[in-house]
Protein backbone atom coordinates (compact mmCIF):
# COMPACT_ATOMS: atom_id res chain seq x y z
CA UNK A 1 0.00 0.00 0.00
CA UNK A 2 1.19 3.50 -0.80
CA UNK A 3 -0.23 6.82 0.36
CA UNK A 4 0.63 9.87 -1.75
CA UNK A 5 -0.17 13.50 -0.98
CA UNK A 6 0.11 16.42 -3.38
CA UNK A 7 0.37 19.54 -1.22
CA UNK A 8 -0.24 21.96 -4.10
CA UNK A 9 -3.46 20.21 -5.17
CA UNK A 10 -4.37 19.17 -1.59
CA UNK A 11 -5.11 15.70 -3.00
CA UNK A 12 -4.40 12.33 -1.41
CA UNK A 13 -4.33 8.95 -3.12
CA UNK A 14 -4.29 5.69 -1.20
CA UNK A 15 -3.07 2.95 -3.52
CA UNK A 16 -4.17 -0.36 -2.02
CA UNK A 17 -2.93 -2.62 -4.85
CA UNK A 18 0.01 -1.64 -7.05
CA UNK A 19 0.25 -2.13 -10.80
CA UNK A 20 -3.42 -2.09 -11.74
CA UNK A 21 -3.84 0.00 -14.89
CA UNK A 22 -7.45 -0.46 -15.90
CA UNK A 23 -9.91 0.64 -13.28
CA UNK A 24 -13.50 1.68 -12.92
CA UNK A 25 -13.96 4.82 -10.85
CA UNK A 26 -16.97 5.37 -8.62
CA UNK A 27 -17.54 8.91 -7.33
CA UNK A 28 -18.79 8.84 -3.74
CA UNK A 29 -18.91 12.64 -3.64
CA UNK A 30 -17.35 15.58 -5.47
CA UNK A 31 -14.16 15.01 -3.46
CA UNK A 32 -13.94 11.23 -2.92
CA UNK A 33 -13.59 8.51 -5.56
CA UNK A 34 -12.99 4.76 -5.36
CA UNK A 35 -11.00 2.93 -8.03
CA UNK A 36 -11.85 -0.69 -8.75
CA UNK A 37 -9.80 -3.16 -10.76
CA UNK A 38 -10.68 -6.41 -12.47
CA UNK A 39 -13.09 -8.48 -10.41
CA UNK A 40 -14.36 -5.34 -8.66
CA UNK A 41 -11.39 -5.33 -6.26
CA UNK A 42 -10.86 -1.97 -4.57
CA UNK A 43 -7.42 -0.78 -5.69
CA UNK A 44 -7.35 2.88 -4.68
CA UNK A 45 -9.04 5.81 -2.98
CA UNK A 46 -8.72 9.41 -4.16
CA UNK A 47 -9.48 12.26 -1.76
CA UNK A 48 -9.59 15.82 -3.05
CA UNK A 49 -9.54 18.79 -0.65
CA UNK A 50 -7.90 16.30 1.70
CA UNK A 51 -7.16 18.70 4.56
CA UNK A 52 -10.84 19.50 4.98
CA UNK A 53 -12.26 16.06 4.17
CA UNK A 54 -10.09 13.99 6.49
CA UNK A 55 -8.02 16.34 8.63
CA UNK A 56 -10.18 19.21 9.88
CA UNK A 57 -7.89 21.72 8.18
CA UNK A 58 -4.59 19.83 8.28
CA UNK A 59 -3.18 16.52 7.14
CA UNK A 60 -3.73 14.05 9.98
CA UNK A 61 -0.92 11.87 11.31
CA UNK A 62 -0.74 8.35 9.90
CA UNK A 63 -0.77 5.61 12.51
CA UNK A 64 -0.06 2.00 11.60
CA UNK A 65 -1.28 -0.60 14.07
CA UNK A 66 -0.87 -4.35 14.26
CA UNK A 67 1.03 -4.69 11.01
CA UNK A 68 3.62 -7.34 10.37
CA UNK A 69 6.23 -6.59 7.73
CA UNK A 70 7.43 -9.44 5.58
CA UNK A 71 10.46 -8.94 3.40
CA UNK A 72 11.04 -11.15 0.39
Amino acid sequence: MKISYDQQADAMYIELIEGVDQVRTVQLSDDIALDFGKGEILVGIEILDAKENIGKGQIPPIILENLKYEFA
